[in-house]
């Protein structure tokens, strides 16, 4: 993997974070994360995705996270057994002295994600996909089980999976296709207890009036859901909230009970209910609406009052 850090610093120069695509440096928009951005370069013949996280603020929590990344890559690998996309991470000073951190992977088909693939395939199939991915869950849950020293999380939206050899001009899905897992750039990884990452930085992305509000009351638990398989699992269904297959659900939520039982009992975790399954998707789309429109002001803010720069990207309204 090759990577033009000169043009990244190029492309730092004029960027335009409510408009991206008009900087000097063309680029096609991939995606949007909480608090990063997913381009391409168009004429870029590596091919890759680059992930802006513009939250760190000096060498030792950037290098810190360095670390922490490329062990929870390593451990994800090499210990359990998920398969990654070739993947780097890179820092730099651009011309202000600010810090720039961008995780960069090959980029792999868009037609071949999770989130694309249930909308092409039949019921059956998503569910084939959804006990696929239930399967990858247990590979990292059962290093938990193994391990008193190391504790891995996972963000397992479907979004973050990718279909490997997928075809979408002859899309299926069976008991044999294998997965890719995408979304590794925040490092969901504790050993003896302590996160590997500094949780905190992330309140970087955060209006500043709020703050205070969610170190307090909401970072320890938003964390703690990546590490608890139960809840995993919830936000893997209540996606289908999002991803407009609410009448799917119940029947995932079978098919869940059932790997559960058959597949999973070491676990011992209690069946899921549509109604908590409901109930999560509303708190989780309250919680998502209250939080950009809190953006949206601080930009305002920021950008028009203040007269400075806003360091992230916010996606469109996104139809939930």
């Amino acid at each position: 993997m090759k990577i033009n850090i000169e043009l990244l610093k190029e492309f730092e120069k004029t960027i335009d974070t409510i408009h991206p695509e008009t900087g000097k440096i063309p680029i096609k928009i991939l995606g949007f994360g909480e608090m990063s951005l997913v381009f391409e370069i168009i004429g870029d013949p590596e091919h890759l995705a680059y992930k802006r996280i513009p939250i760190f603020d000096n060498e030792k929590q950037v290098r810190r996270h360095v670390w922490a990344y490329n062990e929870y890559c390593r451990i994800l690998e090499k210990q359990i057994g998920l398969i990654l996309p070739e993947h780097q991470v890179i820092w730099f000073l651009d011309n202000k002295g600010k810090i720039q951190f961008y995780s960069v992977q090959a980029k792999i088909d868009p037609e071949s994600v999770g989130n694309k693939i249930i909308h092409q395939v039949s019921d059956d199939e998503v569910e084939i996909l959804v006990l696929l991915v239930l399967r990858e869950f247990k590979k990292v849950w059962t290093l938990n089980k193994q391990k008193e020293d190391i504790e891995i999380g996972l963000d397992g939206q479907i979004s973050n999976f990718v279909l490997i050899d997928y075809d979408a001009k002859n899309p299926f899905v069976n008991e044999n296709s294998r997965l890719l897992y995408l979304d590794t750039s925040t490092p969901f990884l504790r050993k003896n207890s302590v996160e590997a990452m500094e949780a905190e930085l992330f309140l970087n992305s955060t209006p500043s009036f709020l703050r205070f509000l969610i170190k307090a009351f909401f970072i320890q638990d938003v964390l703690d859901r990546y590490y608890d398989l139960r809840l995993v699992i919830i936000d893997l269904l209540a996606n289908f909230f999002k991803e407009q297959l609410p009448k799917i659900i119940p029947r995932l939520i079978k098919r869940v009970n059932k790997f559960l039982k058959e597949e999973a009992s070491e676990f011992e975790l209690d069946p899921i209910t549509f109604i908590e399954v409901q109930k999560y998707y509303k708190s989780d789309k309250l919680i998502w609406v209250i939080f950009q429109n809190a953006r949206r002001i601080d930009r305002y803010i920021k950008t028009k009052l203040l007269k400075k720069t806003y360091d992230f990207y916010l996606p469109e309204k996104i139809k939930r």
